[in-house]
């Protein structure tokens, strides 16, 4: 159930002519009132003799009781209360109840002092109603609606609970702006997959992704071709800014402008500026470590390992460190998906796109994030910028396989970090980021891991036999389900490759294995591939040595999936 909380309005016959009209984005059915201040309205929608401007008369009567200067400017208060798309039909009976509660959660009526403002509530749909109500009491006084949004919320969790209704997650004040109703059927008529809201703030965020000052900030988002506007003070200092995408205008025809905190929390200019300040007073730490600075070299091979490399690192942090610290490398990793996304190649770019919108709000909640600790991350994903798309083949397409396989593991670890604090909606958040991230997974690994999975079948069998008996020796208690997956062939190159690079092969498998507990993956093979190619060093592609050619992923068997196609491991989240 969702309750919202629309602008104020001065016009109650406005108002009330689009309740019972037709509709303009949705079509309104059999209008009629199912609740109101008094139990007792007249309802122009099912007696004819009935007419809007006498309800609208009723409604603001006490308005007549006040000076006229004493009248609030814009008195009509509307609340729209919408239930899931599968929830059960509510009769009128449910709805209007549920309408008594929310004027009475709201500060708007008080019906055990017999005191309150006048009210309605109309239903022209089966899946929702909206109420209108005037803002000034009978007695005269007005009502106390601080925190009305908040105490609304309140009460919807407690009627889904009654009524059987699915359940939403409990917010906290930390997420961005929803979209308004004008903004989503502003974005529909043009076509747009979002919202410009959501436009600008996915772009800011990416421009915001491991950048190191202002002046790479704001030419990152002229790059992007945003329209720019700084806020700057008489002294000259850059107080803030906002920015507007140049193709969405209002009626007189200038672009919508939205400033940075408006588009989401952490996006003012304010908190951009901690990350960049905590990495300056670390520079002066002689024990930290080396700061965000120049991007490495390497292409985009070499940043997604650099990304892996940080990713995993980040896990043991997350899991185990200090709470503050652990919130920055959470919010951190959203710079690293941000920059990742924007640099995928075509046939992941969606998916990433889509893990980092969804992880936009796991990255922040009440537990402020002492930036500084996560320079490691913030210098991944300024690696991944500057470090050029990807082609989606070869090592910078095994390398990306690589990246997101890590990834995977620290998103899922922010899940059971939030899940623990008791951070419901960043929870859920994380855990959609996470199923993204499986399904760009998947399209990544199939054709390195398929390259591996061949060169394992040619591998001859004393050699087989050879990585088999090592198996066994290091993972014992994992060896027999490994090899049952499809995925141990690629396991078996890869550990062909590090004996042959001169590493001990075994106990590079055990320590891998040790790093984390793999009983909850769905491909332990999988999982183990990546550790050890990023950790020996091991080139991601091996394709270019399956008989010349690029090799296929294996077709499925029975009861298994073939290589590449697992999933990842995946841990539940």
């Amino acid at each position: 159930m969702i309750p919202r909380i629309q602008k104020r309005g001065q016009r109650t016959l406005g108002l009330l002519y689009y309740l019972y009209g037709p509709g303009k984005y949705e079509e309104h059915t059999d209008p009629h009132l199912v609740a109101s201040w008094d139990n007792n309205a007249p309802d122009p929608g099912r007696d004819e003799t009935v007419t809007l401007k006498q309800l609208q008369q009723l409604l603001d009567q006490p308005l007549e009781n006040i000076d006229a200067s004493e009248r609030p400017r814009k008195h009509v208060w509307h609340l729209s209360v919408r239930n899931a798309a599968e929830d059960r039909i509510l009769t009128d009976e449910e709805w209007g109840d549920i309408a008594r509660r929310m004027v009475a959660a709201a500060g708007i009526d008080d019906p055990e002092q017999d005191a309150g403002c006048r009210w309605a509530a109309v239903r022209h749909a089966d899946d929702h109603i909206h109420i209108v109500a005037t803002l000034v009491r009978e007695d005269g006084y007005k009502p106390d609606l601080d925190h009305d949004a908040a105490r609304v919320q309140a009460q919807a969790r407690t009627l889904e609970a009654e009524l059987g209704l699915r359940r939403l997650n409990k917010g906290d004040g930390t997420a961005a702006q929803r979209p308004t109703s004008a903004e989503r059927h502003k974005a529909a008529r043009q076509g747009r997959e979002r919202t410009a809201r959501e436009e600008l703030r996915e772009t800011v965020r990416r421009a915001v992704a491991g950048a190191t000052s202002e002046e790479e900030f704001f030419d990152r988002l002229a790059a992007a071709g945003l329209l720019i506007r700084k806020r700057v003070a008489p002294s000259g200092d850059l107080l803030g800014y906002k920015v507007a995408l140049p193709d969405d205008r209002n009626k007189d025809d200038e672009p919508v402008f939205y400033p940075g905190a408006r588009l989401a929390p952490d996006l003012s200019l304010p908190r951009i500026r901690e990350r960049w300040t905590a990495d300056a007073a670390r520079d002066q730490d002689p024990a930290a470590t080396q700061p965000v600075s120049r991007p490495a070299p390497g292409g985009p091979a070499a940043a997604r390992r650099r990304a892996a490399s940080a990713a995993w690192t980040a896990v043991l942090v997350v899991e185990h460190g200090d709470d503050t610290v652990a919130a920055a490398y959470i919010a951190a990793a959203g710079e690293v998906l941000d920059a990742l996304a924007q640099t995928s190649a075509a046939h992941t770019r969606r998916e990433l796109r889509e893990a980092a919108f969804a992880f936009e709000r796991a990255s922040r909640s009440h537990i402020r994030a002492e930036r500084g600790h996560d320079r490691a991350l913030r210098q991944a994903a300024r690696d991944l910028v500057h470090g050029g798309p990807a082609l989606g083949r070869g090592e910078d397409g095994a390398s990306t396989a690589m990246a997101i396989d890590m990834l995977f593991f620290l998103i899922t670890a922010a899940v059971h970090w939030h899940a623990k604090k008791g951070h419901a909606q960043q929870a859920a958040a994380a855990r959609q980021a996470a199923e993204h991230l499986r399904a760009a997974y998947q399209t990544a690994a199939a054709q390195p891991l398929g390259a591996l999975y061949q060169r394992g079948r040619h591998l001859g069998r004393p050699l087989l036999q050879q990585q088999t008996t090592r198996l066994r020796e290091a993972l014992p208690e994992l060896a027999e389900q490994i090899l049952a997956e499809p995925g141990w062939y690629a396991l078996a190159a890869t550990l062909a490759d590090a004996e042959a690079a001169g590493h001990d092969a075994t106990a590079l498998l055990a320590d891998a294995a040790e790093r984390r507990e793999l009983n909850t993956a769905e491909s332990v093979s999988d999982v183990l591939v990546w550790r050890l190619r990023r950790t020996a060093d091991l080139p991601a592609d091996t394709s270019d040595v399956v008989n010349g050619h690029t090799a296929q992923p294996p077709t499925r068997r029975t009861g298994q999936r073939p290589a590449g196609r697992s999933g990842s491991r995946r841990g539940r989240s």
